[in-house]
């Protein structure tokens, strides 16, 4: 007997050809037969395990403590140069982790390209991680340098209501009141 002979929804001589077969196959293929073979009692408890797993993904929906490693997969500073744009990408960082609007990223976004180009006066590498953060910083991407970093992944972008506003401020602060060893340790950060 073939994994597609009971196949109801599609038959082998439709006029599509091709496409209805592979779709039969996704169909009618051997996640049904292994289903079949299930109780009833365990295709719940399999399900249920499926609903919890993907529930328990996510982070929680609200803000969690800032965390930065800098320049996030780019040098903190010049080893040529000695330039030092450390702090700029603090600040950026800020902004990353308690995220917001679209509108807001975009602004997060030229400051940074306006202060290390103000720290460097090298408007090319200023240029290079402006346009590195915009490629590479969508809430979209399951990262740890996204935007809206500090909350879960379904956040997206979305305007923070007073009270988390309130609460980035206060776990802001308390981060540089506890912070042991400075994220740039030759800039004040702030």
């Amino acid at each position: 007997m073939r994994l597609t002979s009971g196949c109801p929804l599609f038959r082998r001589n439709s006029p599509t050809g091709f496409r209805r077969m592979r779709l039969r196959a996704a169909y009618c293929g051997v996640m049904p037969l292994v289903v079949m073979k299930l109780s009833t009692k365990m295709k719940i408890l399999l399900t249920m395990f499926f609903v919890i797993a993907v529930m328990s993904c996510g982070k929680s929906p609200t803000l969690s403590p800032f965390t930065s490693d800098g320049c996030s997969l780019f040098p903190d500073k010049s080893i040529i140069t000695q330039s030092n744009w450390c702090s700029c990408c603090l600040k950026h960082d800020v902004a990353y982790w308690r995220g917001g609007t679209k509108a807001e990223r975009a602004i997060a976004d030229l400051e940074l390209k306006k202060c290390v180009e103000a720290k460097t006066g090298n408007a090319a590498l200023a240029t290079l991680m402006y346009e590195g953060v915009r490629a590479g910083g969508s809430p979209y991407f399951v990262n740890w340098y996204r935007w809206g970093y500090g909350w879960g992944y379904e956040r997206k972008y979305q305007s923070l209501t007073p009270e988390e506003e309130a609460r980035a401020a206060e776990l802001l602060s308390e981060y540089y009141k506890s912070v042991q060893k400075a994220v740039c340790p030759s800039e004040t950060a702030a």
